[in-house]
């Protein structure tokens, strides 16, 4: 009995921490000097597309490296094509792959992730 009641706690608490892990996804956690990659379209783009892999913007144009010069409460700074630009670190859109894809993308617009998978929008 003792057993299966540490089994039980054991899945609960994995179940917990992999549900935690998933609320978090639309956030993207950077501090000054990250690098990660970023819709290079201009300010006047409305995707606003941030991933730690290498892919395409939700506006379909390729992402380049960014570096972070600046992070505030939902906001960073990134150097990106020799211009500072701000990016929201909270997205409407986020990668809807299992907790284990480390791809990190985010988007203010819908579109595909890194991964190639649907983005999900974030209630």
């Amino acid at each position: 009995m003792r057993k299966v009641f540490a089994a039980a706690a054991m899945m609960m608490a994995l179940g917990v921490a992999v549900l935690a892990f998933a609320a978090e996804k639309e956030k993207m956690d950077l501090k000054v000097g990250d690098e990660v990659y970023a819709c290079a379209c201009g300010a006047g783009c409305p995707c606003d597309s941030l991933s730690r892999k290498d892919s395409e913007c939700t506006c379909n144009k390729p992402m380049v490296k960014a570096k972070v010069t600046k992070v505030e409460k939902g906001n960073a700074t990134l150097l990106v094509n020799g211009e500072e630009r701000a990016f929201k670190t909270v997205g409407k859109f986020a990668c809807a792959c299992p907790p284990a894809c480390e791809c990190g993308s985010i988007s203010q617009k819908a579109g595909k992730c890194s991964c190639g998978k649907e983005m999900k929008e974030v209630k």
